[in-house]
């Protein structure tokens, strides 16, 4: 019976089994290039489909942090109210009136409303509030200069050249001329009483004792040396002064009229 070869020691045998064997091949680098080509194409594709997108929510991102930081953090909040052009009234005053809200957001601060409420002292002609970033409010305030002393209820009062009255005086300024009012004076006469006082220049104005306001259109002056002028209504008063002035220079009498300017008189 004959046997099987089994191919072992058999050269021939061994030489055919390693010709079916898997070889080992090295990856082309070309190919390897092309791939990473293509994998970054594919990368740079999709970015740039992303990319709106990335910058729409950045943004978005940005905007309601900056809403948020203005308008409700505490970071831009109120900590401070710095008051500017007063002289005769003390910033306290001015702050307390205005009222600003301590620790509100800044961007919040509704400034028309502070601005109302100083300009209801009656001190202040006007105001001006602005923020000062980062977190302080300026309150800018014009203050009514008097033009005169009124005497009301007893007491004496400044007025400015609106005929506002705002303070009180223990004793009458020296240079400022006083106002005299009757019972029936009205706020309307008292407004023109101040517009004559203010006409007047100042060397005219540093002759008057008194203006004597009855009604709108009777008004008139009393010099310090006694002398009287009838004025008539705050119409027409810078030439009412002019021409009073130079009837002082000219005319030595008791009585001058220059209610009508064009044709004044004298008496006395």
């Amino acid at each position: 019976m004959a046997r099987r070869s089994t191919g072992q020691g058999d050269p021939d045998a061994t030489q055919g089994f390693d010709a079916f064997a898997p070889e080992s091949v090295a990856p082309d680098p070309a190919v390897l290039r092309s791939r990473r080509r293509f994998a970054r194409r594919q990368w740079a594709r999709r970015w740039l489909a992303w990319k709106p997108v990335l910058a729409v929510v950045l943004l978005i991102a940005l905007l309601v942090g900056g809403i948020w930081l203005v308008f409700f953090s505490s970071y831009l909040a109120v900590s401070g109210v710095r008051v500017a052009g007063v002289e005769q009234m003390k910033p306290a005053e001015v702050e307390r009136a205005a009222a600003v809200p301590d620790g509100e957001p800044l961007a919040r601060v509704d400034l028309d409303r502070v601005r109302t409420r100083v300009e209801s002292l009656a001190a202040v002609k006007s105001a001006d509030v602005t923020r000062q970033w980062p977190d302080e409010v300026l309150i800018t305030v014009v203050e009514r200069q008097p033009v005169a002393v009124v005497e009301i209820g007893g007491q004496l009062r400044g007025m400015d050249s609106e005929g506002v009255v705002f303070r009180s005086y223990a004793k009458a300024p020296a240079g400022l001329p006083r106002v005299q009012t009757s019972a029936s004076t009205g706020t309307e006469a008292l407004r023109e009483g101040a517009l004559v006082v203010g006409s007047l220049p100042g060397d005219l104005a540093s002759q008057v004792d008194h203006v004597d306001v009855q009604t709108v259109d009777e008004i008139s002056l009393e010099l310090r040396d006694g002398r009287e002028v009838e004025w008539g209504s705050a119409e027409h008063s810078g030439q009412k002064a002019e021409v009073l002035a130079d009837l002082l220079a000219a005319v030595d009498a008791q009585h001058y009229d220059v209610s009508v300017p064009g044709q004044p008189t004298t008496k006395g």
